[in-house]
């Protein structure tokens, strides 16, 4: 299933016990009510994973349908988990506390995402997403 704009879509792919939301452009006020539609349209399981790998800019307003997200997933027993920030939207993460709200983890996918660090061990890290 597929959200789109403009300048942003999401790609939700569903499977018995995740949910992954694949947000590809900048989510400001102009997105937020497409991927808040997303968010909330995902059928319920119990994780709602969130890559962020494709998102280049997240606003305020983004950030306020993350956590309300998360409430209303929590709410029903479930968890949300972002995955594979940008640097910049890793930053946002850290600057508005959302990070400790909300698990941030990076997969081995994002070794190939660029701006990315190589650990010697080989996987990709981005300093907060992957401490978190």
């Amino acid at each position: 299933m597929v959200h789109s704009g403009e300048r942003f879509h999401v790609v939700t792919d569903v499977h018995d016990h995740v949910v992954e939301l694949r947000p590809v452009g900048e989510i400001d006020i102009a997105s937020v009510t497409a991927f808040r539609a997303a968010l909330w349209a995902a059928p319920a399981r119990p994780v709602l994973r969130v890559d962020l790998s494709g998102v280049r800019l997240l606003s305020a307003a983004g950030v306020r349908a993350l956590v309300a997200t998360h409430l209303r997933v929590r709410a029903r027993g479930g968890e949300l988990v972002l995955t594979d920030p940008d640097p910049v939207v890793a930053r946002v993460l850290r600057v508005t506390g959302l990070h400790r709200v909300l698990p941030v983890r990076c997969t081995d996918r994002a070794q190939d995402l660029p701006g990315r660090a190589q650990d010697p061990s080989g996987r990709a890290h981005e300093l907060m997403a992957c401490a978190a």
